[in-house]
């Protein structure tokens, strides 16, 4: 999906530098899960049972400002 492409590119660019090694390991789970998920995820529709899963969804989710 290239809203998914989007939203996982701008955090890549703005946030990827500041993970530590758990999170990197975190993104990397993240991006590998199906794109339904993950949107679910992103939307707010559902959210992962992994509590530290979440709390970087949420990370990614905050720093996602849609355009106007």
């Amino acid at each position: 999906m290239r809203e998914l492409d989007a939203v996982l590119q701008s955090f890549a660019e703005s946030s990827l530098g500041t993970l530590g090694g758990a999170d990197l390991t975190r993104f990397e789970r993240i991006l590998d899960l199906p794109d339904p998920q993950l949107f679910a995820y992103l939307t707010g529709r559902s959210a992962p049972a992994d509590p530290d899963i979440a709390r970087l969804i949420e990370r990614i989710r905050s720093g996602h400002r849609p355009c106007a």
